[in-house]
């Protein structure tokens, strides 16, 4: 019979960050692209952690929200800082700004990068007094307008997000009001849905639309929803699901169902699908099949 031995003492387990050593950050995360909206140059999305924007200008007006974090800036001499989700940033063409981060867990951000066709340079003044603006609704969307953006195949909602923006942008900085829709609104309704009816699978344009009837474009928007309860891009886009649905229930294969019926590929198919019915067109054409066999077989 062998002694007991007496229990080993535990080995020191080593701390994740012993004292005095340094904590590295995160990794900073930079996207950027030129979507195909007219009025938007670049779209950036960026994490930074440790980083400093030297002293600089650009030639479009920037548009940021802040996802996180917190950023200090500098613009024509004057420091600002912005802080939480709640408030929207807009730096004019033209004049110098710099940028930095604050905490050690950096900011997030999302960058819009408009051109003067969206804001024209007589309003930079304006905005070098004032480029926070306190305004939710606006946050939002831009917000919005970042979501569409990020699908190549909803650019109809993405020009008419933008049309909001720039009309919110313009009373912040022209205190100029929109116009409620009048007498006219249920006829250039109508027309529109004419217009969006003959174009479900092609599609066209919010500066189309305008141009064809004669009328600014959120005023257009305004006057559509007044009438038909919903904005002119989900009604095309629940235009085009209604077709997917037939051609799938005819045993239509959904990659070929989606350029059919004018959605930009079977991803973009897949996400508004699922949002309307509930499945995926490939369970939905499925069942479609199954249900036919059954009423064919003997």
């Amino acid at each position: 019979m062998t002694a007991d031995r007496p229990p080993s003492a535990p080995r020191p387990r080593t701390p994740v960050n012993p004292p005095g050593t340094p904590v590295v950050p995160p990794r900073t995360s930079v996207t950027a692209w030129r979507p195909s909206v007219p009025g938007i140059s670049e779209v950036l999305h960026a994490h930074f952690t440790d980083h400093a924007y030297p002293a600089h200008t650009h030639d479009t007006w920037d548009l940021m929200i802040l996802d996180d974090g917190a950023v200090d800036f500098a613009l024509d001499r004057d420091r600002h800082g912005a802080t939480g989700t709640g408030t929207v940033v807009l730096l004019p063409p033209g004049v110098p700004h710099d940028g930095r981060t604050v905490t050690a867990t950096g900011f997030r951000k999302r960058v819009l990068y408009l051109d003067t066709s969206v804001l024209p340079e007589r309003l930079t003044g304006r905005a070098v007094d004032r480029p926070l603006l306190d305004d939710a609704p606006l946050r939002r969307r831009v917000h919005q307008l970042h979501t569409a953006l990020g699908d190549a195949g909803d650019g109809f909602e993405a020009e008419s997000r933008l049309a909001f923006i720039r009309e919110r942008l313009h009373g912040h900085l022209a205190t100029w009001a929109p116009r409620p829709p009048g007498r006219e609104g249920s006829r250039l309704a109508a027309e529109l849905r004419e217009l969006l009816d003959a174009r479900v699978t092609t599609g066209l344009s919010l500066q189309e639309a305008a141009a064809t009837l004669h009328a600014h474009p959120t005023h257009l928007i305004r006057c559509f929803k007044q009438a038909y309860g919903l904005p002119p891009h989900t009604y095309l886009t629940g235009k085009r699901i209604e077709s997917a649905r037939r051609l799938l229930l005819d045993g239509r294969r959904p990659a070929a169902v989606a350029a059919a019926v004018g959605f930009h590929d079977q991803a973009h198919l897949n996400r508004h699908f699922t949002r309307h019915v509930g499945t995926t067109p490939a369970r939905f054409a499925t069942g479609a099949a199954r249900a036919r066999q059954q009423v064919t077989s003997p």
